[in-house]
């Protein structure tokens, strides 16, 4: 299984940027993206940048891979998903019957 890990371009250039996401500052290869600005968050795969994110989207990725840590160690992370306690699931749109 391969889990995509949001990132933060910390330096760039054309093909690469230097990102700070969970651990060490890690050259990323940019090039499906092209270049990047400093400050741009990255979904990053096996050391590639697939996807650009918004601030808020990878907040929530980077809350959902810590809950999935904390879940492994048997710690709680309900806390890591504030916008999902207490609310009911809701369907898609395309899947409510008209």
């Amino acid at each position: 299984m391969c889990i995509g890990v949001p990132m933060q371009v910390i330096e760039a250039g054309p093909c690469w940027a230097w990102c700070q996401g969970p651990g060490d500052p890690t050259q990323v290869d940019t090039r499906l993206l092209g270049e990047q600005r400093p400050g741009t968050w990255l979904l990053v795969f096996q050391g590639a940048a697939r996807e650009v994110l918004s601030e808020d989207r990878a907040r929530l990725v980077l809350d959902a891979l810590a809950a999935l840590s904390a879940a492994a160690a048997g710690e709680p992370f309900d806390h890591l998903f504030a916008d999902l306690v207490g609310r009911e699931p809701q369907l898609p749109e395309f899947l409510r019957k008209a």
